[in-house]
């Protein structure tokens, strides 16, 4: 059979979007926001083309609240926002967590806090990601560090959401959402796509929040209108959906839920390591600031300093494992961060005391630049 895979030159929300259609979106709801609204420009023009639907919706509430509801009905969805609007979808990521809604979250990270730099890149959004809305909560979020890599790491972030019935984080930044690059673009059928698990009982018979009737940790999840009872709540709930403040039910609810993580762990958890074999430098970076990263290690090597970048696309949850593995072979970890030091803490706590871990900042709305890392590694 021809393989029907093409080249094209695009911008990273561009990728988003197409990548997301590929995965299997047919449902997108949003507010122009900068720097993602080019997300939303895109699919509005891709998605009544392929049967889906894009609603403009009044408000960032709204849009989360209008995915979740659409995922519901069985239709994958998405939406995207950046600093501000992320803010304020955290209360509804939540009621996704606990109510099992597959959705992807788009962020394009600028800079904050509040308005902030509206058209700059940052990476300040790291731990608001994971811990932005209150209580015990399992979330996976996934953040590229090229556009080819926004392309197939969003078919991945549905793959996982489907799979796992949990909110996904897409976590990009203002410098790959508005660069353009060369992309292949897969045959449809060279994609990897997963759907979520659909009950095989009688309507009549179906628990909405049974794991027992999946593979112990995920229910199976009927679609709204097909039959199906189906009862939703954000409180805690029963395995019929009906809340619950019996101890017993609310500890094995948010239990099952957080094991979610630890179940998907591997299969979720993408990091690319680059001339680690033999260093005894490395560099722990993630979306733009690893593309520098991964110059300043060339130059490093250039200079016979021997560094290796270790390049995390899974920032929640944490590659502790790799991190771990790292630092009990070299002698410094550099971490590159465009925010004040946020997932350097993460890796001095992986790294458990076996090498010294190095924070290099920078805030004043630019991308760090692989001199300012190559300066540090000199100065290891």
């Amino acid at each position: 059979m021809e393989s029907k895979t093409k080249i094209r030159l695009m911008q990273g929300n561009e990728a988003c979007a197409e990548g997301a259609v590929a995965a299997g979106l047919r449902f997108f709801a949003g507010y122009p926001i900068t720097p993602s609204t080019e997300i939303a420009e895109e699919l509005a023009a891709i998605l009544p083309k392929v049967g889906g639907k894009f609603i403009q919706m009044e408000d960032e509430i709204a849009s989360i609240s209008a995915i979740i509801g659409a995922s519901l009905t069985g239709v994958k969805s998405m939406t995207a926002t950046s600093g501000p609007g992320f803010s304020l979808k955290q209360e509804s990521i939540g009621f996704a967590a606990i109510a099992e809604v597959p959705c992807v979250i788009v962020n394009v990270m600028r800079v904050g806090p509040s308005t902030g730099v509206p058209t700059a890149p940052s990476q300040a959004d790291v731990m608001q990601a994971r811990w932005g809305t209150h209580g015990d909560h399992p979330v996976v979020v996934l953040c590229p560090t090229s556009v080819a890599e926004t392309y197939t790491l969003i078919v991945e972030a549905f793959n996982i959401s489907e799979r796992w019935r949990i909110p996904v984080v897409f976590l990009m930044d203002e410098g790959i959402g508005h660069m353009r690059e060369k992309v292949v673009i897969p045959d449809s059928g060279e994609l990897k796509i997963v759907n979520r698990l659909r009950p095989t009982c009688k309507p009549e018979d179906y628990l909405p929040f049974d794991a027992d009737a999946g593979d112990g940790v995920v229910p199976p999840m009927a679609d709204f209108g097909t039959g199906y009872r189906y009862h939703l709540t954000g409180l805690t709930h029963d395995r019929t959906g009906f809340p619950t403040t019996k101890r017993p039910e609310v500890d094995a609810l948010i239990r099952r839920l957080c094991s979610k993580i630890d179940k998907a762990k591997q299969e979720v958890t993408f990091v690319d390591e680059v001339l680690t074999e033999d260093a005894d430098i490395a560099v722990f970076a993630y979306g733009i600031t690893a593309r520098a990263g991964a110059k300043a290690v060339r130059d490093a090597r250039a200079l016979g300093i021997s560094a290796g970048l270790l390049k995390a696309k899974t920032l929640w949850p944490f590659p502790e494992e790799h991190v771990e593995r790292i630092a009990s072979k070299v002698r410094a970890i550099i971490v590159p961060e465009m925010n004040m030091g946020q997932l350097v803490r993460e890796v001095e706590r992986a790294s458990k005391g076996k090498t010294k871990v190095i924070s290099l900042t920078r805030v004043d709305a630019e991308p760090i630049s692989p001199d300012q890392i190559l300066t540090a590694l000199k100065e290891v």
